[in-house]
């Protein structure tokens, strides 16, 4: 009987040591859960970045490695903690799917945050305002500094003839298809799409009603804008457009020269020109309106609304000239007759001589 109690006794102090065993085995994982559970939460939903402002952008280019990245990242002070962000996005495989865009970084975002928003491209469009620019030149600077694609690459497409055969343009006229507005594009867009995109507009832009106006002027949507872009650079008060736009209608109508300023500035590209010279206006080119008749081949800026409106709704006038005023307020003198201009003319140029306005 002694021997069955002990017997009985040692079985029961081994169960005892297994279940203290046991439970400190399982206070072992809680603590180690916990640690780890801790760990991954700094990891991934710990708050990770910094910015100056509250936001940020970073452009990441076509072709950007994980390096690039980082670099981008970390040249800003952006990443807090940059360790932890690298080791998530390598067990994420950030580093094998980098995704060019334009990014919007906040103070705050976790690396989860961060490394989500980049896998997925979630890119953020940016606002391209484009002018009434005079030559292509300058509207390829302007978008050069607006998107990922350089400048140089923007030109070139616009003086590309089969690119703008391909979108029912010419070399010449191409810019036409441009209207001015504030457009949002994803930064990478490329130049074709970034040219789709216009041209998408454009048909938006010519309605049925404004092709029916060109119409009744004997005018295609082209040309109105081209005659758009010379009142373009004739006012600038969107009040007085229609009746300029009246007067060159009506040399059109009459075979007359435009003999328009602005197409001579256009012609000799010296846009610090403030008055004309009799000697500039013999410069030879197509887009010196006192030397060829009809419209010049291109637009001489890019016209804006205002102004390809104000040719389709052009005041019903018998003025043939027009003359800057000599308060230089902006706006002008018209006249039926070369008589009544020459006398308009002289007081402006009387004006234009006593500000010591020479050239």
């Amino acid at each position: 009987m002694a021997y069955y109690h002990s017997k009985y006794a040692g079985s029961r102090k081994r169960k005892s040591k297994k279940w203290k065993f046991l439970l400190w085995f399982l206070l072992f994982l809680f603590v180690i859960g916990g640690i780890a559970v801790y760990w991954f939460n700094n990891l991934v939903n710990k708050p990770n970045t910094w910015v100056k402002n509250t936001v940020t952008y970073i452009h990441i280019p076509h072709e950007t490695n994980f390096q690039g990245l980082l670099d981008s990242l970390y040249s800003k002070g952006i990443v807090i903690h940059r360790e932890s962000f690298e080791r998530w996005a390598k067990i994420k495989k950030l580093d094998k799917n980098v995704k060019p865009g334009n990014y919007r970084i906040s103070s705050g975002m976790t690396n989860k945050e961060l490394v989500n928003m980049f896998l997925a491209g979630l890119q953020e469009p940016v606002k391209v305002l484009i002018n009434t620019d005079r030559i292509k030149a300058e509207l390829a600077g302007r978008l050069g500094h607006q998107l990922e694609p350089d400048s140089i690459q923007f030109l070139f497409a616009f003086n590309d003839a089969r690119m703008a055969q391909k979108y029912g343009f010419d070399e010449e006229n191409f810019l036409t298809m441009i209207i001015p507005n504030t457009y949002e594009f994803y930064w990478t867009v490329s130049v074709n799409g970034f040219l789709d995109r216009m041209k998408k507009e454009y048909e938006k832009f010519w309605t049925e009603k404004r092709k029916q106006q060109a119409k009744d002027l004997n005018l295609t949507p082209v040309e109105v804008s081209i005659l758009a872009s010379i009142v373009q650079k004739e006012s600038n008060k969107n009040d007085e457009k229609p009746i300029i736009a009246s007067v060159y209608l009506n040399r059109l109508k009459r075979n007359w020269r435009l003999q328009a300023d602005p197409t001579v500035v256009f012609a000799l590209q010296d846009f610090t020109i403030r008055r004309v010279l009799k000697e500039q206006l013999e410069v030879d080119s197509p887009y010196n309106t006192y030397k060829y008749e009809g419209l010049p081949p291109g637009p001489i800026c890019i016209a804006s609304p205002s102004s390809i409106d104000a040719v389709l709704n052009a005041e019903d006038t018998d003025y043939m000239f027009f003359c800057a005023k000599d308060d230089f307020s902006g706006y002008h003198v018209f006249a039926k007759t070369s008589i009544g201009h020459a006398l308009n003319a002289r007081k402006y140029r009387h004006a234009l001589n006593l500000r010591r306005i020479l050239h």
